[in-house]
């Protein structure tokens, strides 16, 4: 039934894709990926793939442009080895902030890394919480969106919190949707912040909170934590308005420059993350820090594309 699926990854988040492979209950095949002294990056698919269904499992976190590159090389290396159908599952896709022109004389850069892609030769995306739904529109090729909010939802009812007494909050009204779906399976009230932001950097100023959050236990759920300084000034926030306690829930923990260091003096009592991103080992290290696997979702979601079947039942 699998014997043609073949699970491939390069160095962009090998212990996630040790852990597809488990629960998938398929071995990673052999490949070769790594850097020549001049920078240049070389692949050699050591297995036979000639008419196999591949999967090459690499998210584009940092080193941003090198696993970028890797990917491709992976793609190109695959559709010369003959591969029947090559799937690229991309767990987090960077570049996603850069989705529309917002300014004058600024690229997209999103679709120009989905136009890459597809050049390459994928014949299908798969990927989780995109920054922006359109960006699925920016390929050719199908795209299966998955999500981890049914995660996120089914580890917070194991806590055992109130309904009554918790509110997920949006950091801002572009997020507001997502929130929203976390608050309907939590069967609890949502509330959002206003925040401004003034330039190109990571920098917001927070306005308000629209929605009542005093007494409260706070879920802050937003699809990516960066430098952090935005959704700590929105847990501040909650704070001053009298939140009980003060959670945040992120997809995507890019947790970038002094993130960790923010984290840790911030009223954030947990940070909820997956690991669509590796952490290094000072994010290993702080207790505040909580990573939740998606290697069953990702390993359904592949055994059941390579089997033509649908995939309805992961948004469950």
């Amino acid at each position: 039934m699998f014997s043609k699926l073949k699970l491939f990854t390069g160095n962009a988040n090998p212990e996630l894709a040790k852990e597809v492979a488990t629960f998938a209950g398929i071995p990673l095949g052999d490949a070769e990926v790594f850097k020549f002294s001049n920078d240049d990056t070389f692949v050699k698919i050591n297995d036979n793939v000639r008419g196999a269904d591949a999967f090459i499992i690499q998210s584009t976190c940092y080193p941003v442009n090198d696993n970028m590159m890797e990917l491709l090389i992976m793609i190109d290396a695959l559709k010369r080895a003959s591969a029947q159908r090559i799937s690229v599952v991309i767990p987090y896709y960077g570049y996603a902030r850069s989705d529309k022109k917002d300014q004058p004389r600024v690229p997209i850069t999103a679709k120009l890394v989905a136009d890459l892609i597809t050049v390459a030769g994928a014949d299908r995306v798969i990927t989780v919480d995109l920054h922006a739904d359109q960006i699925q529109g920016f390929f050719n090729i199908p795209v299966d969106h998955l999500y981890s909010i049914p995660i996120f939802a089914r580890y917070f009812k194991s806590m055992g919190v109130d309904e009554d007494n918790l509110v997920v909050v949006s950091p801002d009204s572009g997020g507001a949707n997502r929130a929203r779906s976390l608050a309907k399976r939590l069967n609890c009230s949502l509330a959002i912040g206003d925040k401004r932001r003034t330039g190109n950097d990571n920098n917001a100023e927070v306005l308000n909170v629209i929605g009542d959050v005093k007494g409260k236990v706070a879920i802050l759920f937003d699809d990516i934590i960066d430098t952090g300084g935005s959704l700590i000034k929105i847990a501040n926030k909650l704070a001053e308005l009298g939140a009980e306690k003060v959670y945040a829930a992120c997809v995507h923990g890019v947790l970038s420059g002094t993130a960790v260091d923010k984290l840790e003096q911030s009223p954030i009592e947990k940070l909820f993350i997956t690991n669509t991103i590796p952490l290094n080992e000072q994010k290993k290290n702080s207790k505040k820090i909580i990573q939740l696997s998606i290697a069953e979702l990702l390993a359904t979601a592949i055994k059941k594309i390579h089997l033509e079947e649908s995939i309805s039942i992961l948004f469950r």
